[in-house]
């Protein structure tokens, strides 16, 4: 190809590549540059992309596309965007009855009273009525919604109700927080060690590396252009990598897998890439040949498919380093295996392994490079907090051109069942049908045969003879059969594009990710695919099996596998998110204020062990408070002229409430414009408010009133904080200096804190925080 660029210019045309992804233009440049004895070959890119490449002999001008040299999919975007809030069914979550039960974080459970008009100083307000114990009750402001959270826990017997003022709660809160310190002190501990230890730095990525990169076939996404490139610094740093990626079903992770794979290969270091399943090693061996088939690599995969000749040659192989990858099941972690010189252990779905292997694994990681995939999300914003410990790569967006799962609650409807059969297989694509029930899986294979008997049916399930399985599966990813008969053995990450409906017979039985995992294995592809949950009649079910198939059929997005963990956490309750201990607390105070606690927590331990100070030496923006309380008298709310639904209102409160940046803002207020007209004054200056809270935690302010006229603004109230010594403190205190005039800084019981006269809305007082910020 380069040749013929080359030739082309000299012909005096204009060379140009098209690619709407500017990485890529640099591989191409970069391989390009490798290459030698080839003559000129400066192209033009441009960042766009059409369906082929062309010629144009009378204009002189050739170009090439990016997705014809790889022969990769290129991606169509549709014109309009459809955007899927990724909150927890904002409708599920708002639509609060009178007497359900509500967690505020200062608090503690009380019932939902409504929404109630106040009057604050003569002007009109609305707030949250909560009642507590004995007819307490707490009004919350509107803009204060997001300190209330709706009380989530597995515990089907109502939650204890405190008396305000009792202190009770704040015990609880203050014992759950000391828990989860000890628990988060310890992994900062094993995350120092880890960073102490020494391990093998690899080399910066070599040509074959980039050419691998380009050659997937589909663009990457954003995501997981991020975790490749958080991978490969991990890999070249001195002490041992060990990485989390989580990503949804289907989202790509195994090719991150892959390039870290080849990139420890590239330095002559041997991979081992630990997987659950037999029938995972073999999917993945299928997936690592096809990809490195051009590549200097020798790749193996060790199972109970193996005989045990086979398994002795393999063992073998990897002592002397003939084998640079090899795939395996916990087999791997026997104690006959020796490797020359393991530099990177890739661990697929690890929630999967038992306790001892975990074990045999921590003393494999000491110093190798080790790299864990997950698709069972966990919670966001433990993700971050867990310290820094930063090595956690996210994969939220979805492949291009990846169309939602349509899922489908029926019952046992033969006519229904065989439609959605034929549908399939006449359009050329293969079904799953799932029976978890070894015991009667044949008479189901008739009843199949009888519905649709043009259609080639097998069965698999994990009591079969470990050959004919793999043979079975083999044949079935080939497209010897239309329709795969099997137990949950498919549940882990198979991958056959071609595979797009999935039926699952009893669904009531299998947990929520289970079933995301199943429906995981259809709709791979640019097809629309179909996922049918079999059961018997809701009524019958229990009130759980009823919640699951529910959420299952809600959350069918792209994506949504951290929904459905959260859904998981409602349901079965968050047993194990930190340790068995932590669940006593989450049933007391509910899932999200447990997290938000775990939170405060966290920020806590930074400041303790002087992370802030460290971070704000490397110039990293620092936040020393996670929320600021806003109170004024003012005339804030959204009108009953402007929206007159009650419900409707607290759902536009809690949304905008909610938001966390001035781009969510903007398209908010694009939004309620559209559906109910210019904003009134009063509506406005509660957008205010929320751009209040942001600029006065950024600049480390923790209450604010605006009443009678003034502004009284507190500064953190802890004052061994490390604020105090902050670059950001002083700059605040010479701006105060200057403007002595209009601001009075005052100290009362040991708080500091600013007032400014005439303040009359919520927009001039966010002015006046702006000013201090330049």
């Amino acid at each position: 190809m380069a040749r013929d660029i080359s030739q082309k210019i000299s012909d005096g045309y204009d060379v140009s590549i098209l690619s709407e992804n500017q990485v890529q233009i640099e591989r191409i440049r970069s391989i390009f540059s490798s290459l030698e004895g080839v003559g000129d070959t400066r192209f033009d890119a441009e960042k766009i992309s059409i369906h082929e490449g062309f010629i144009d002999q009378n204009a002189k001008i050739c170009l090439y596309t990016d997705h014809q040299i790889f022969e990769r999919y290129r991606k169509v975007k549709p014109q309009r965007s459809v955007e899927k809030s990724e909150r927890l069914t904002i409708n599920e979550l708002n639509s609060y009855e009178i007497g359900d039960y509500i967690v505020h974080t200062d608090h503690g459970v009380g019932q939902f009273g409504g929404l109630v008009k106040t009057n604050v100083n003569g002007r009109q307000q609305e707030a949250v009525k909560l009642v507590y114990k004995d007819g307490d009750v707490i009004f919350v402001s509107i803009h204060g919604l997001h300190r209330i959270s709706r009380y989530k826990s597995k515990d089907a017997q109502p939650p204890r109700v405190y008396k305000l003022g009792t202190g009770t709660w704040q015990k609880l809160k203050n014992s759950a927080k000391s828990k989860v310190k000890d628990i988060a002190n310890e992994l900062i501990e094993l995350y120092s060690k880890r960073k102490e230890s020494k391990g093998f730095s690899f080399s910066a990525d070599s040509f074959m590396q980039k050419e691998l990169e380009s050659s997937f076939i589909y663009e990457d996404t954003p995501d997981q252009l991020k975790a490749t490139e958080a991978i490969k610094e991990d890999m070249e740093k001195e002490y041992p990598m060990d990485r989390l990626i989580c990503g949804d079903v289907g989202f790509g992770k195994t090719e991150i897998a892959i390039r870290a794979a080849f990139k420890a290969v590239a330095d002559s270091k041997q991979v081992a890439v630990l997987v659950p399943t037999t029938i995972l090693a073999l999917q993945h061996y299928k997936t690592f040949t096809s990809r490195l088939k051009e590549f200097p690599c020798n790749i193996s995969y060790l199972s109970r498919l193996k005989t045990g000749k086979e398994i002795k040659v393999i063992t073998e192989d990897i002592k002397s380093g003939r084998i640079d990858i090899i795939i395996g099941t916990h087999r791997l972690l026997n104690k006959e295996i020796h490797f020359k010189d393991l530099g990177l252990l890739i661990i697929d779905e690890e929630q999967k392994f038992g306790v001892a292997a975990k074990e045999r694994l921590r003393h494999l990681k000491l110093n190798v490079d080790t790299l864990t995939l997950s698709a069972t999300p966990i919670p966001r914003t433990l993700q971050f907090s867990l310290l820094g410990a930063r090595d956690l790569s996210i994969i939220n967006t979805p492949p291009p051109n990846r169309l939602p799962v349509q899922t489908e609650v029926i019952d046992f409807n033969e006519e229904i069942i065989r439609d959605a059969i034929n549908y399939e297989v006449e359009r050329g694509g293969q079904v799953f049908f799932v029976h978890n029930r070894v015991e009667d899986i044949r008479s189901v294979e008739d009843i199949i045969r009888r519905l649709c008997p043009n259609v080639k049916t097998c069965v698999g399930h994990g009591q079969m003879e470990p050959s004919a399985l793999e043979k079975t599966v083999l044949d079935f990813m080939m497209g010897d059969y239309d329709l795969m008969l099997a137990t949950t053995i498919v549940e882990n990450g198979i991958d056959i594009p071609n595979a797009n409906t999935i039926i699952i017979n009893q669904a009531q039985n299998f947990g929520l990710s289970d079933l995301h995992q199943l429906r995981g294995r259809v709709g791979r592809s640019n097809i629309k695919a179909f996922c049918y949950l079999v059961v018997p009649s809701m009524i019958s079910l229990q009130e759980d099996a009823r919640r699951r198939i529910r959420a299952i059929e809600t959350f069918s997005d792209l994506g949504s596998g951290f929904n459905i963990a959260m859904q998981d956490l409602d349901i079965r309750g968050a047993g194990n998110l930190l340790g068995a201990e932590q669940s006593g607390f989450v049933a007391d105070m509910g899932f999200e204020t447990y997290q938000r606690i775990l939170g405060e927590a966290f920020a806590e331990i930074r400041e303790e062990r002087g992370m802030n100070r460290a971070d704000e030496k490397e110039g990293k923006e620092v936040e020393y408070l996670s929320d600021c309380t806003i109170d004024t008298d003012l005339e804030i709310l959204i009108p009953d002229s402007y929206v007159s639904m009650t419900a409707e209102k607290i759902r536009l409160y809690k949304e905008l409430d909610a938001i966390k940046d001035s781009k969510e803002l903007d398209k908010f207020i694009a939004s309620i414009q559209d559906r109910f007209g210019p904003m009134p004054a009063e509506t406005v200056q509660l957008t205010y408010i929320v751009r209040l809270r942001w600029l006065a935690i950024e600049l480390g302010f923790e209450k604010i009133f605006i009443k009678n006229g003034a502004l009284i603004a507190w500064f953190v109230s802890n004052q061994l904080s490390t604020y105090y010594s902050s670059a950001k403190f002083s700059s605040i205190l010479k701006y105060l200096q200057q403007q002595h005039k209009r601001f009075r800084l005052k100290e009362q019981k040991e708080k500091l804190y600013i007032t400014v006269e005439n303040v009359k809305s919520v927009e001039q007082a966010y002015n006046i925080f702006l000013e201090m910020r330049r």
